[in-house]
């Protein structure tokens, strides 16, 4: 097989990438792009191109597991899209109705929260510890530690 259907098979896999929900095809094109590479270096037959593709596409994926973990939205300095609950961690607020046998309402920012935590009374300011569903944990301000 001549080394630029190799390329070409990387830039459609490529392509492909930009339409196929997911992001793997990438790492596929990337091992098509050094079988062509090494086609176009060394004559080779159909099956040991074949066996290049397979090892390059294998390290490539390989690579590409340890490329996303890197850039894992879901890190703690990443901002949480779509995930409003967890930009509430750390905020303060001020308790808006009396916590009571654990539960109770907290306001954070223009917002009353239904809150669980220690009880305590209205007008308390708390911080956020964790968010669980539509509720979030508080505890005071003046008995969290301060960082």
């Amino acid at each position: 097989m001549p080394w630029w259907a190799w390329a070409t098979l990387a830039a459609v896999i490529g392509l492909a990438e930009l339409h196929v929900p997911g992001s793997y095809l990438i790492w596929i094109a990337l091992g098509a792009a050094l079988t062509a590479a090494a086609s176009a270096a060394y004559e080779s037959s159909v099956a040991l191109q074949i066996a290049t593709f397979a090892i390059a596409a294998a390290a490539s994926c390989f690579a590409g597991y340890f490329v996303y973990r890197h850039v894992d939205p879901r890190r703690a300095d990443a901002t949480p899209l779509n995930e409003r609950g967890l930009s509430l961690v750390g905020a303060r607020g001020v308790i808006c109705s009396h916590i009571i046998n654990g539960e109770g309402k907290v306001r954070l920012g223009d917002t009353i929260w239904l809150a669980d935590g220690p009880d305590l009374p209205a007008g308390t300011p708390i911080i956020v510890n964790a968010v669980r569903g539509t509720r979030v944990v508080v505890e005071s301000a003046a008995t969290a530690p301060t960082a």
